[in-house]
C-alpha cells in the first residue's frame, strides 16, 4: 500500500511508465525500498531537488570529477555527469546475482587460461577456432606469459540491466582494464554529503571493503619475496577518457600514477625513472590496452607501453593487473557459446542469461540472422574493429539491403543480438522524475578464496528517453547504486589488512610527474608575479589619471615597459612606439588575454592547470576547489576587451592574486615534505627570483627626477610586499640606499633576494644528490648568494655620472640572473633527463577505448 505521502510523485512516475521497471515487481507491486526512497523525495520537494541537482553539479566541479569525450570540442576534462536519485537493488537479490557473476568471472578465467595454454576447447570443437585466432585480443605473444597467481584474470567487470523475466541479463564484459569503480566510489562520497535524507531507514552497503579486499589480495602475492612492495598504476595519460578515475584511484590505494614513459626494462625487471634513480616495480595495475602495453612484441608504434614488459611477466618478475591478452574475451562473438563453454569448463549452466547472440560464421546462424535483419542487432565480433552497432528496426529497405551484402562478404566478422527491452529507472531530468533506461556495471576481484564482488557497482541511465544507450561518450549520466538490506545483514566482519601491511620506505616520483610539479609551480609563479605587478600598474594608472599632474608621467612609461620585460607579448610599450602610451589598455588586455601568445597571464595559467592536471594524483580536494575557481576566472580573464573597465580588470586580477596565495596556502599547509614538495619550491622560487630581478633591472635602469623615483621605489616594495614593513622600520621618506639594501639583503622580507636565495639553496638542498660535493645547481645558487651578501648597497646605489644609468645594480642583478638561469638548467638535466615527449591516445585509439 503506498502511503499518502508517496502518492504524488510516485503516481505520476507510474503514468510515464512503458516498459518494466526497476520501481514495480513484475505483478506490478511497489518494492518496498524503493517505496522509501519516494517518501524521502516527497519530503524533500520538487524545488529543493532541483537546488540538490545543481549542487551536485558544483561538487563535481569542485572536486575536479572528469571525463574526456573524445571528438568534441572542449571535450577534454568534461564534467562527470551524476543524478541524485540512486539506484537501488535489495541484497537478497544481490547474492544471487552475485553467485552468478563470480561463476561468470571463474569462467573467463579458465577460457583464458586454455586460450593461452592447451586449447582444448578449440581441440574438442566446443568453440571455433576463427574466434581465437582471428580474434583482435588475442596475442600470440602472450601464449606463454602467466602469472604467478591463482588468476589470470584478476580484475573483472560486467555490465548488467534487467531483462524482461525480471532477472539481471549480462550485456557486456570488461576484462582487460576495467574502468569505472573509482567513478562510483566518488558518486558515493558526493551523494551521501548532499542526499543524506534518501538512505533514512536504509543500510546500504559500504564500497571501500572491495578496495580493502583487493589491496589484500595483491599484497599476498609477493609477500614471501619482500616486504616492501612498489605498487604503479599504468595510465595512457591525462587525454585518456577515465584519466580522472585512475588519478583518483592510484591516490586513493596510494599506489605511483605512471605512464609507459616512466618505466623501463633492465635486468630482468621493470624499473620507475625516478628523480632518485631507479626504482624496481613489483606490481602494475594497468589501464593501457592489451596492444599498446609492449611496443616490443605487441604493437610495434605504441608509445604507451613498456618494451619488454611481456619477458619480465614471463620471467615472474613482475605482476600485471590484468595480463596483456586478456581482451579477447570481451569479444561479442563469445556471448553466442558462453552457455555451451560453462557447461563444457564448469559441469554447470550459466547463472546469468546473456542477449541471445548468433555468431554469422556458422551456416544456420548467418541464415537466421538473415532472415531477421530487420529485428536485430549487428555487431562486428571483433570489440577493436570501429563499428557501431546497427539497430534493424531503424533501417530503410534499401539500408537493409546494403548491410546484408556487407555480412556477406564477411560473415564471420559479424554477430548479431536479439533486441531486448530492458528496465528502467527512475531518473531526475529536467526538474521532474522520468524513467530512463539504466545498466550498472559490476566489478569483481580476485582472491585466494574467490572472486570477491563489491556490494555496488556503477550504473549509467540513458540520456534520452526509450532508447537503450549507456555510454558516457555519448552523454549517460552516472548514479550511485546502492545494495540495501535489514540492519542485521549490513553488520559483519570488517574486513582488516595482515599486521605485515604493506608499505613502502618511500613513494616513486618519476621524472615525469616531478617535471610537471617543477612547472606547475613555475607557471603559477609566473601568473603571480605578472598579476600582481600589473595591479600596482593599473593602480598607478588610474590615480595618475585621475588624481596626478600630467606633466610627470615618467614613472607610468616605465612601469608600462616594464610589464612588457615582464611579460612578453606583442605589441609591446617601448620607446619606439611611444602612442602606445597615450592609451596603454588595449596592449594591457592583450597582454592578460591573449590566448595565441605564450606570455600572456591566460596562457600562463592554462599551463598551469595542464601541469596540474598531470600529476592530479597528488593534490587533494580542497586543492582541485581552488583549482576550478582559477579556471573559471581565467575564462574571464580570456574575456578582457581593450574597452574594459579598468575596475573591471583589477577585480578580476584580484581575484586571480587571492587564489593563486590561497593556492600556495593549501599546498604549504598540506603537501607532506618530500621530493615532490620540494621540486614545486624549486620550480617557485626560481620563477619569483627571476621576476623581482626583471622588475628591479627595468624600473632602476636609469636615475630619474625625485618625484618620479620616490613612485617608483614605492612600487618596487609594494611589489615586494615590504611598504609597511619599510614605513615602520625607518619612519622616514624614501631612501634608494635603506630600499636597496631591504629588497636585496633584509632576511627578514619573504621577498627579498637574500631570502630567496637561501630558501632556493634549501629546497634543492632536500632533492636527491648525486654526492655528498655541492652540485652545480648548489654551487651556482651560492655564488649568486655571495654576490648578493657582499654588495655594497651605498656603491651600487650610485649612477654612472656621465649615462646616468645604475651600471653597478645593473651588472649584479645581471650576474645573478644568468646564474638563476644556470641552476634551471642544471636541475632540468639532473632530475628530468629521464622525460620524453608526454603521447596522447586521441590520434590512435579514439574509436577503441570507449570503456564507460
Amino acid at each position: 500500500m503506498v502511503s499518502e505521502s508517496t502518492s504524488s510523485l510516485l503516481d505520476l512516475y507510474r503514468t510515464k511508465l512503458k516498459s518494466y521497471d526497476e520501481v514495480l515487481t513484475p505483478d506490478g507491486t511497489l518494492k518496498p525500498h524503493w517505496q522509501k526512497l519516494f517518501v524521502a523525495l516527497e519530503k524533500i520537494g520538487n524545488e529543493e531537488l532541483e537546488n540538490r541537482s545543481q549542487e551536485i553539479k558544483n561538487k563535481i566541479r569542485e572536486n575536479g570529477v572528469t571525463y574526456n569525450i573524445y571528438q568534441r570540442p572542449g571535450g577534454l576534462n568534461s564534467p562527470w555527469k551524476l543524478d541524485l536519485i540512486p539506484f537501488l537493488i535489495e541484497q537478497q537479490e544481490w547474492r544471487i546475482i552475485s553467485k552468478g557473476l563470480q561463476q561468470r568471472a571463474t569462467l573467463l578465467d579458465l577460457i583464458l587460461r586454455d586460450m593461452y595454454g592447451e586449447r582444448k576447447m578449440i581441440k574438442d570443437r566446443i568453440l571455433p577456432p576463427e574466434l581465437v585466432y582471428n580474434n583482435t585480443g588475442f596475442f600470440r605473444a602472450c601464449h606463454d606469459v602467466k602469472q604467478p597467481t591463482q588468476n589470470q584474470l584478476i580484475m573483472y567487470a560486467a555490465d548488467m540491466a534487467r531483462g524482461p523475466d525480471g532477472r539481471m541479463w549480462v550485456v557486456d564484459n570488461r576484462t582487460q582494464a576495467p574502468s569505472g569503480s573509482g567513478y562510483a566510489l566518488e558518486n558515493r562520497v558526493i551523494i551521501s554529503k548532499i542526499m543524506p535524507e534518501l538512505a533514512k531507514d536504509m543500510y546500504v552497503s559500504r564500497l571501500s571493503p572491495f578496495f580493502t579486499q583487493a589491496q589484500q589480495s595483491i599484497f599476498k602475492v609477493f609477500r614471501e619475496k619482500s616486504d616492501f612492495l612498489n605498487v604503479v598504476y599504468l595510465t595512457p595519460g591525462p587525454n585518456n577518457e577515465t584519466y580522472f578515475e585512475q588519478a583518483y584511484l592510484a591516490s586513493y590505494l596510494g599506489y605511483t600514477l605512471v605512464q609507459g614513459d616512466d618505466l623501463i626494462v633492465k635486468n630482468g625487471f621493470v624499473w620507475v625513472k625516478a628523480i632518485d634513480g631507479l626504482q624496481r616495480v613489483d606490481i602494475i595495475i594497468r589501464r593501457v590496452d592489451d596492444e599498446w602495453c609492449d611496443p616490443l612484441e605487441l604493437r610495434i608504434d605504441s608509445k604507451l607501453g613498456v618494451p619488454g614488459l611481456l619477458q619480465v611477466i614471463r620471467n615472474g618478475n613482475v605482476l600485471v593487473i590484468n595480463p596483456p591478452g586478456t581482451s579477447a574475451v570481451e569479444n561479442s562473438a563469445f556471448s553466442a557459446f558462453l552457455p555451451s563453454l560453462c557447461r563444457y569448463f564448469l559441469g554447470e549452466e550459466l547463472m546469468l542469461p546473456s542477449v541471445a547472440t548468433w555468431w554469422c560464421g556458422q551456416p544456420k546462424e548467418l541464415q537466421n540472422t538473415l532472415d531477421n535483419l530487420g529485428n536485430l542487432i549487428i555487431k562486428k565480433a571483433n570489440r577493436k574493429q570501429v563499428f557501431r552497432s546497427v539497430y534493424g528496426k531503424q533501417l530503410s529497405a534499401r539500408q537493409l539491403q546494403d548491410l546484408r551484402a556487407q555480412i556477406l562478404q564477411n560473415p564471420t566478422e559479424y554477430v548479431a543480438q536479439e533486441e531486448v527491452s530492458f528496465s528502467t529507472t527512475p531518473a531526475f531530468v529536467d526538474g521532474n522524475i522520468e524513467p530512463r533506461y539504466a545498466a550498472i556495471r559490476a566489478f569483481l576481484t580476485a582472491t585466494p578464496t574467490g572472486y570477491q564482488v563489491m556490494d555496488g557497482g556503477l550504473t549509467r541511465s540513458s540520456v534520452q528517453k526509450d532508447k537503450f544507450s549507456f555510454s558516457n561518450q555519448y552523454g549517460s549520466v552516472s548514479k550511485d547504486t546502492w545494495i540495501i538490506s535489514d540492519e542485521a545483514e549490513i553488520i559483519r566482519e570488517r574486513i582488516q589488512l595482515p599486521a605485515t601491511a604493506y608499505q613502502q620506505p618511500h613513494s616513486s616520483l618519476p621524472s615525469r610527474s616531478a617535471e610537471n610539479l617543477y612547472w606547475a609551480a613555475r607557471y603559477s609563479e609566473r601568473s603571480m608575479s605578472a598579476t600582481t605587478f600589473l595591479m600596482i600598474t593599473l593602480n598607478a594608472l588610474n590615480f595618475q589619471r585621475n588624481f596626478g599632474i600630467q606633466t610627470k608621467t615618467q614613472h607610468i612609461e616605465i612601469l608600462l615597459k616594464t610589464v612588457s620585460s615582464l611579460i612578453q607579448v606583442e605589441p609591446h610599450f617601448s620607446d619606439e612606439k611611444k602612442e602606445y602610451f597615450k592609451n596603454p589598455y588595449p596592449i594591457i588586455a592583450e597582454t592578460i588575454s591573449s590566448d595565441t601568445q605564450s606570455g600572456s597571464i591566460t596562457s600562463s595559467i592554462q599551463s598551469f592547470l595542464r601541469a596540474m592536471i598531470s600529476v592530479r594524483e597528488r593534490w587533494n580536494n580542497v586543492t582541485w576547489r581552488t583549482i576550478d575557481v582559477l579556471e573559471h576566472i581565467n575564462q574571464k580573464l580570456q574575456q578582457i576587451s581593450p574597452n574594459q573597465n579598468p575596475n573591471d580588470i583589477q577585480n578580476t586580477l584580484n581575484d586571480l592574486q587571492s587564489n593563486l596565495f590561497t593556492f600556495y596556502g593549501i599546498v604549504n599547509e598540506s603537501i607532506p615534505r618530500n621530493h615532490g614538495y620540494y621540486l614545486f619550491e624549486t620550480g617557485k622560487l626560481i620563477e619569483r627570483i627571476l621576476s623581482k630581478i626583471t622588475i628591479l633591472r627595468s624600473i632602476f635602469s636609469i636615475k630619474t627626477e625625485p618625484f618620479i623615483e620616490n613612485e617608483l621605489m614605492e612600487i618596487v616594495l609594494m611589489n615586494h610586499f615590504a611598504l609597511s614593513h619599510y614605513r615602520s622600520t625607518y619612519k622616514t621618506n624614501f631612501e634608494k640606499e635603506y630600499v636597496l639594501d631591504m629588497i636585496l639583503l633584509d632576511r627578514q622580507i619573504p621577498s627579498s633576494l637574500s631570502y630567496l636565495l637561501d630558501s632556493l639553496d634549501h629546497s634543492i638542498s632536500q632533492l636527491p644528490q648525486a654526492s655528498e660535493r655541492l652540485s652545480k645547481a648548489r654551487k651556482a645558487i651560492l655564488e649568486a648568494v655571495t654576490c648578493i651578501k657582499l654588495i655594497d648597497v651605498a656603491d651600487i646605489a650610485t649612477v654612472e655620472p656621465s649615462t646616468q644609468v645604475y651600471e653597478k645594480l645593473s651588472i649584479v642583478l645581471s650576474h645573478v640572473y644568468d646564474l638563476i638561469l644556470l641552476v634551471s638548467d642544471y636541475t632540468t638535466n639532473q632530475y628530468f633527463n629521464h622525460t620524453a615527449t608526454q603521447h596522447s591516445i586521441t590520434e590512435t585509439i579514439v574509436d577503441l577505448e570507449n570503456d564507460l
